[in-house]
């Protein structure tokens, strides 16, 4: 890596030839996209295609579990469930980056930063409350879960197809954000003041 070349993580991104073409192009789809809409990109696009057939299976789950018109939850449900598991395991990448997502979705940066430092100080409805409360007791202590934390989200309003989704992204931010940050991924600095 040249001295003038940004760093995205504690890896070097792959050469050309480390990538399969027909994948390349799938993620240079994705990083054109977000310059256009944002005026910047996710670097972790420029690190993940060196293993390409993980990163590509790793965004088809994530598309698996954010796409609006075949899930369960809202989007802004989904982000906030991520905020507060990346808050958990102190996912610094995964709080900047998410935050600007949910800042987008909600425009409102102030309940958004009070969700990302303490969920328990935003302001709540009482199914984001029972929300933020299972992805922190399913982060922080998931062993000692028992069928009274799925009774609290059924209690609140959520059926049984929203709990599965609700654990499947807790556990889909845990996992990300174990490998994000044991590779030392640095966040966009374009992520910061973006949707503020």
């Amino acid at each position: 890596m040249s001295k003038t070349e940004p760093k995205y993580s504690y890896l070097e991104p792959p050469n050309e030839t480390e990538v399969p073409e027909e994948l390349q192009k799938e993620f240079d789809v994705t990083i054109e996209t977000q310059l256009s809409q944002q005026g910047f990109f996710n670097n972790l696009f420029k690190i993940l295609p060196l293993n390409a057939k993980q990163f590509k299976g790793f965004l088809d789950f994530k598309q698996s579990l954010f796409d609006s018109q075949t899930c369960y939850l809202s989007n802004i449900d989904k982000e906030m469930i991520g905020l507060v598991v990346s808050s958990t395991n102190s996912c610094t990448f995964c709080l900047t980056t998410h935050g600007d997502i949910l800042r987008g979705l909600t425009q409102d940066p102030v309940w958004v930063d009070k969700l990302t430092y303490n969920y328990r100080s935003a302001d709540l409805t009482e199914k984001q409350r029972a929300l933020c409360d299972y992805a922190y007791r399913a982060t922080k202590n998931v062993a000692e879960l028992t069928t009274d934390e799925v009774d609290k989200l059924r209690a609140v309003g959520f059926n049984d197809h929203e709990i599965l989704e609700a654990a499947f992204v807790v556990g889909f931010f845990n996992y990300t954000n174990r490998w994000v940050s044991t590779i030392g991924a640095i966040p966009n600095p374009g992520h910061y003041s973006h949707n503020r």
